[in-house]
């Protein structure tokens, strides 16, 4: 594996760092305290090409390689794990499915401004009764021929409320298991789909997460993703590339929090002098160092393994549970680190800690990604 980065890929990294220190930055405290979509900053990141990042040009993407969105997601996410989310969503389950497996008119009809940043897309997997378990869907998706009728809940779904499109799992046949699901394109006017109030949430508080609601939504035909009864394996393909995204979040809540307590450490005095010259708070910055490390290069492997076309389901579940383990451990010790200023808002380090408790949950909770890992370590 090569270590060393192209001139390309510095570049988007260096664009990613510039637009989160010089953009996101100076609103992200009263948008996390005000639960404010960051609207005109994600319209923004789509001007870049940030939100279709490795989508091909023809459909609008910017073309790039999964190591540039690692790079560019950890640099979004040191300082407004809001906006990265709803990037993460919008290129690595929304275009990554569409374009992987969505046919031409599909494509030219939904991929194309998702790409570009003129829309912005949503997954609709989770439900009340099946998050981690997602062969139980109870959202049903019945053949009338040459369209289904959508009926059921989705909930905790990102970008709920600022979406255009929304990629929706339902069951067709009970009798069928999880080769009876489908997968699809639910568009936001259609008759019978109904959006719920914004969730008030302890973390990545400025994205709009709803529940949504189907009652006899009529969806064509021509708007199923892939052969009948693909939804799941559409789900669980999507969601594999989803935790590469997921683990450079977490990445980049942790280099983020690493950054502060680093900078804080230098001027803060304790006894006569700087607090990382104490060597309590030395070893603690030794440790997020190098777990944070450890992190990068997981998450820079699996997305090394996806650009190489190679298998990545089992670097990118590592790569997720071990990012997200780090970042919810050395955000609290950043905030340790700072003290009594690591408990108040201006600082900073208070809201990555908010944000780091989700990245063990979403697209696959620990637990889940273990299990994932435990079985294909045992079917070596």
């Amino acid at each position: 594996m090569n270590l060393n980065l192209t001139e390309e890929q510095l570049a988007v990294r260096d664009a990613a760092r510039d637009f989160a220190q010089n953009v996101l930055k100076p609103g992200v405290i009263e948008r996390d305290r005000d639960q404010r979509f960051p609207a005109d900053e994600i319209r923004q990141l789509g001007e870049l090409g940030f939100m279709g990042m490795m989508v091909d040009p023809q459909y609008g993407g910017s073309g790039m390689d999964t190591v540039s969105y690692v790079l560019a997601m950890e640099e979004i996410s040191k300082v407004d794990a809001s906006a990265s989310v709803c990037m993460s969503v919008n290129n690595s389950l929304v275009c990554y499915g569409l374009q992987e497996f969505g046919t031409e008119e599909q494509k030219q009809k939904f991929l194309v401004p998702l790409a570009s940043g003129q829309k912005i897309g949503a997954f609709c997997l989770s439900e009340p009764e099946a998050g981690s378990d997602a062969t139980s869907q109870r959202t049903t998706a019945v053949d009338m021929g040459d369209h289904y009728l959508l009926n059921g809940t989705k909930n905790w779904i990102t970008n709920g409320n600022s979406a255009s499109t929304y990629l929706v799992i339902a069951q067709t046949d009970p009798e069928k298991g999880h080769r009876g699901i489908n997968a699809l394109i639910v568009e936001r006017d259609m008759p019978g789909f109904q959006i719920g109030a914004k969730e008030d949430k302890l973390g990545i508080r400025g994205s709009d997460t709803h529940t949504l609601m189907f009652q006899d939504v009529k969806v064509p035909k021509e708007n199923r993703i892939g052969e009948d009864g693909f939804g799941f394996k559409f789900a669980m393909k999507t969601l594999s590339g989803g935790r590469i995204g997921i683990a450079a979040q977490a990445l980049g809540i942790a280099s983020g929090a690493m950054e502060l307590a680093i900078a804080y450490s230098k001027e803060r005095k304790a006894f006569g002098k700087e607090i990382h010259k104490h060597q309590a708070i030395g070893f603690k910055l030794a440790d997020m160092a190098t777990q944070i490390e450890a992190a990068r290069l997981l998450t820079l492997k699996s997305a090394a393994l996806k650009d190489a076309g190679e298998n990545y389901d089992l670097a990118s579940s590592m790569a997720k549970l071990y990012a997200s383990e780090v970042a919810m451990k050395q955000t609290v010790e950043a905030v340790q680190i700072h003290g009594g200023y690591g408990y108040v808002k201006e600082y900073h380090v208070e809201r990555l800690m908010r944000d780091a408790k989700i990245t063990q949950i979403y697209e696959g909770t620990s637990e889940v990604q273990k299990i994932v890992i435990s079985r294909a370590v045992l079917s070596e």
